[in-house]
């Protein structure tokens, strides 16, 4: 055997451990450099995006204005780093889309998109582009030829896949405000599908187009706006560089006039139509001014304006003094007397008098011909100074206009579903452009219309017109009946108010209105409320600002309309939710009927074939769909208006008659289908139906359709036959179910008052004398059990009723009552209650034309009241009331039960009084008994001393008596006979001897 040498075992194990390490360490530094290089990798890639976000905006930046280059560089660097072989970017025009950028190694795919760039949505349905606009979200096809699309030959699609090889394909959407404004597709001639951070990439690119596309937009506006201003300014330079201060220009022209004519006086008049008016002047003499503005200048009034204004020429009066006519018209003008030579010259626009300018000079000197050109020249100025005001103000009120517009749109677009914003936005630019003080906008709710928006509106009128809305009624009737706008001057002179009408006294005192304008908001001639603006003194609305109003009011019915149809589509989506899980849970619940008939339905059209299907049920003379699959909207619309009548021209009524299974080929040659709307509208052809039967009666009809004549064969036949028997059983199941629960209901209902009414019998049988707490506990019963929000006793002791329990009532209604009793009178429930001794119901408070007790109403918000009398023996003792604070009549068992918690009280208040009256008896019983004993105690005491006198003196005498005969000679031993008694023995008094 050789020797063991340790040393070298350990060196060995060192060596394999050294080994170990070794190989831990190469796979670790391979880890690492794998991670390095996806590391770097993800870097490159990040690396490339930001190189090409920066393209992108470097073009952006290079081409402002420039929407293509823009496209071109975003759509090359998307399918650049997307690994993608070409792609395309559209933008949307109405119902089409236009091809704006395309970006592939092929010419012929480029050159096929440039020759026909616009695509409309009707000849593409099914395509992917359809799909995105339809859905606005990103779509993702792996295989363009698994693609419906490609199955059914659109023509595009094919191109796309058998021309230029697509395989796989990414459609992002470019959206502004959730409005589809354009699209993005990138494809790959392999089928490889796009990985997340691609996909998110181009959403980067789609939101970098939309920006952009923004960004040109409002740059494109700035330069029109720039464009404008610009013309607009030369305009002003040659304009004497005015300012279009239409005063001051017409104040330069004619003292400029005036001092190169050498005139002492100048000028302008302005023509209304009728009249003319003073505009400008220059050295008028004092007090001509205020003179000539009371006094309008009418054509032929002997004037040299008025002459002007007949003969639309220039007139020169040599001298004023020797005219008639001009001084009998001025006689009473101040300054006039001196004024010799007077020159009038017309100003015209477009042929039409819209002026004149007059000079006065005080010496006869006649104006020459140069001076009546530069006259002329300065009025044909002073019309350029009218009409660029006349065009600028115009612009400005368009622009206004605009302005109010985009920002009504604007708050539209941003608030969707909401009207408060759109209405304060309308009414806020209506009443600063049209220079009003304040604005409401009323909405029609039924026969009243309620404020539903107001803008700078006294708080006072806006408080009045919350608590009493209006009726249209005044001044507004006309309106109502015309549906037209309705302009007043001054509303303070309508009869209106000089009959003192409460709408038209609240507007003129609380609200200080004088001129008022009132348009209609009509949708298809129906008014469903009214925009109005006040002015707070005597001015009237322009016809512009009329307009103007007039297109605000429409702003405002197409908001409502707007969110009318979005609330619809909302609550359709919800609908369509709650189907979903209705459908969810149809195995767990066994009556929900409507999730039966529907599964069913559907069922049956799916396995039968069927294009649609529906279940009718009978109602109302007329049979009814409760269920359907497949149909279209417009198709169930129209079936919603028209229900299917009984007879031979349907294939519903047929099934009905016969009680037997139809089936009709072909509705269009069926000689007696005649339902040729429904027909259109719902594109079927074959037509089978199955009666429900139920105990050999029909209760409803299962239809299934066909929009190709395709017969359905037996098997289907069959099947569906035995949908309809278990239609049937669901039908049964729930009308059983519903029988059962509407008994349960009924004796749950009957178990509550019972219980109720042995409640309160156990609180009179244990607390019978106890009245207030029987009442209390009677009155909280009766509230509880009838749905009511409060209730009342009163009782009555014959003038006027009083509180005497009450249940959950307001703060300070006890207090109310205390204070105004109530009496049997018509104002009340309680008051009738008592004055007809029965039950009085009034449903609404508010519509009820003899209550008359507006306290209640303030304090306690009551809408419908029930009162029922307390009667004894056909007296009233009181009455016991409930009250809801929302209109909601008692039902009937409502009023039974309340009725007979009202006999209860009755026998509760008999007991008590009879109670008492008892005790009142015992009272008086127990003190004569008292009286009784007092009196006797009194007459012993009194007797007993001169009785015992008596007695005592009655022996004496006796005695005396017997001794004086024993005296006269009787034996001692004879007995005596006085009173024919014996002496009683000594043992026998209870008196001492005598």
């Amino acid at each position: 055997m050789g020797h063991f040498d340790p040393t070298q075992e350990s060196q060995a194990a060192s060596e394999e451990k050294l080994k170990a390490y070794a190989c831990e360490l190469e796979q670790k530094l391979e880890a690492r450099t794998r991670e390095l290089a996806e590391a770097r990798a993800h870097l490159s890639e990040a690396l490339e995006q930001q190189t090409a976000t920066a393209e992108v905006l470097r073009v952006i930046s290079s081409s402002p204005g420039a929407l293509e280059p823009v496209f071109e560089a975003m759509l090359a660097n998307a399918v650049r780093l997307c690994e993608a072989k070409f792609g395309n970017l559209f933008l949307r025009e109405g119902n089409a889309f236009r091809a704006v950028a395309v970006h592939s190694p092929s010419t012929t795919f480029v050159e096929w998109y440039r020759r026909e760039p616009l695509i409309e949505l009707s000849d593409i349905s099914h395509t992917p582009l359809a799909r995105v606009a339809s859905s606005k979200e990103v779509l993702h096809i792996f295989d363009l030829r698994e693609d419906q699309a490609y199955f059914e030959r659109n023509p595009r699609i094919v191109a796309i896949v058998e021309s230029a090889n697509a395989r796989t394909m990414l459609g992002v959407p470019m959206l502004k405000a959730d409005e589809l404004i354009g699209t993005i597709f990138i494809y790959r001639q392999e089928v490889r599908p796009f990985t997340d951070k691609q996909i998110e990439l181009v959403t980067n690119f789609a939101g970098q187009a939309v920006i952009a596309i923004e960004n040109t937009r409002l740059l494109n506006e700035l330069r029109e706006s720039l464009q404008q201003q610009t013309a607009t300014a030369d305009v002003l330079k040659v304009i004497s560089r005015s300012t279009f201060d239409l005063q001051t220009v017409l104040e330069t022209l004619i003292e400029s006039a005036t001092r190169l004519c050498a005139a002492e006086q100048g000028f302008i008049f302005r023509s209304d139509g009728e009249l003319y008016h003073l505009a400008a002047d220059y050295n008028a003499p004092a007090g001509f001014r205020e003179w000539v503005y009371r006094h309008a200048i009418r054509p032929g009034d002997g004037s040299v304006v008025g002459r002007v204004a007949v003969e639309d020429r220039t007139i020169q009066i040599l001298d004023a003094q020797a005219d008639a006519d001009w001084r009998a018209l001025n006689a009473q003008a101040p300054g006039t007397s001196r004024v010799r030579t007077l020159l009038g010259v017309p100003m015209r626009r477009e042929g039409v008098l819209i002026g004149a300018i007059a000079m006065w000079r005080m010496e006869i000197r006649p104006f020459s011909a140069k001076e009546l050109a530069l006259v002329e020249t300065f009025a044909d100025q002073a019309v350029i100074a009218i009409e660029n005001t006349r065009l600028l103000n115009e612009l400005r009120e368009s622009l206004q206009q605009q302005t109010a517009t985009a920002d009504v749109l604007k708050v539209i677009s941003r608030s969707p579903g909401q009207l408060e914003p759109v209405f304060q936005t309308i009414l806020a630019n209506a009443t600063r452009i049209c220079e009003a003080n304040f604005g409401n906008m009323y909405l029609r709710d039924g026969e009243t219309l309620q404020l539903a928006a107001a803008h700078n509106t006294p708080l006072a009128l806006v408080e009045k017109r919350r608590r009493a809305p209006l009726r249209g009624r005044g001044a507004l009737a006309r309106m109502f009946e015309t549906r037209q706008v309705v302009h007043l001057a001054d509303l303070s002179l309508e009869q209106a108010y000089l009959k003192r009408h409460p709408e038209t006294v609240a507007a003129v005192e609380l609200g200080g209105v004088r001129t008022v304008l009132w348009v209609p908001m009509l949708k298809e001639d129906e008014m469903i409320g009214f925009l109005s603006i006040y002015r707070q003194m005597v001015r009237p609305f322009t016809e512009k600002q009329i307009e103007l109003v007039k297109n605000f009011a429409a702003q405002a019915v197409i908001a409502i309309e707007n969110t009318r149809l979005l609330n619809e589509l909302r609550e359709s989506l919800q609908q369509q939710t709650a189907t979903a899980d209705v459908l969810k849970v149809i195995s767990r619940s066994t009556f929900d009927l409507k999730s039966v008939l529907d599964t069913l339905v559907e069922s049956a059209a799916r396995l039968c074939e069927a294009d649609s299907a529906a279940i009718y049920r009978p109602k109302d003379d007329a049979y009814r769909y409760v269920a359907s699959y497949g149909y279209s909207h417009e198709y169930e619309e129209y079936m919603g208006q028209h229900p299917i009548m009984l007879g031979r021209g349907s294939v519903i009524g047929r099934t009905v008659l016969d009680r037997r299974t139809v089936h009709v080929a072909d509705v269009q040659a069926d000689p007696e289908y005649v339902l040729v709307d429904q027909r259109s509208i719902g594109k079927y052809r074959t037509v089978l139906g199955v009666p429900l039967m139920r105990e050999g009666t029909p209760i409803g009809v299962i239809v299934l359709s066909r929009n190709t004549v395709w017969p359905f064969n037996d098997k289907q036949i069959e099947l569906v036959t035995t949908f309809a028997d278990q239609a049937v059983i669901a039908i049964e199941n729930v009308r059983l179910f519903d029988e059962v629960q509407a008994r349960t209901e009924e004796l749950s209902e009957s178990l509550r008052q019972q219980t109720a009414t042995a409640e309160v019998l156990k609180t009179i049988s244990r607390t019978a004398f106890d009245l207030q707490r029987v009442l209390e506990t009677l009155l909280e019963n009766a509230v509880r059990i009838c749905g009511a929000k409060h209730g009342m006793i009163f009782r009555y002791d014959g003038e006027c009723c009083r509180a005497a329990a009450a249940y959950n009532a307001p703060p300070g209604t006890l207090e109310l009552w205390e204070q105004t009793p109530i009496r049997a009178g018509r104002a009340t429930a309680t008051g009738r209650a008592l004055l007809e001794r029965r039950t009085v119901q009034i449903p609404d408070v508010q519509v009820d034309q003899e209550y008359d007790f507006p306290e209640t109403e303030k304090v306690t918000g009551l809408r419908t009241v029930l009162a029922v009398p307390l009667l004894r023996e056909g007296v009233p003792l009181g009455t016991i009331g409930l009250w809801k604070t929302e209109v909601a009549p008692f039902t009937d068992k409502q009023i039974e039960l309340l009725t007979t918690f009202a006999d209860q009280a009755v026998i509760a208040i008999e007991n008590v009084r009879l109670f008492d009256e008892i005790q009142d008896k015992n009272r008086q019983l127990q003190l004569a008994s008292e009286h009784k004993s007092q009196f006797l105690s009194s007459m012993s005491h009194e007797l007993r001393t001169p009785l015992n006198a008596i007695i005592g003196l009655t022996e004496m005498m006796v005695t005396q008596r017997c001794a004086l005969r024993h005296g006269e000679g009787a034996g001692a031993a004879a007995p005596c006979q006085c009173g024919g008694d014996s002496p009683p023995e000594p043992h026998q008094r209870g008196s001492r001897p005598l």
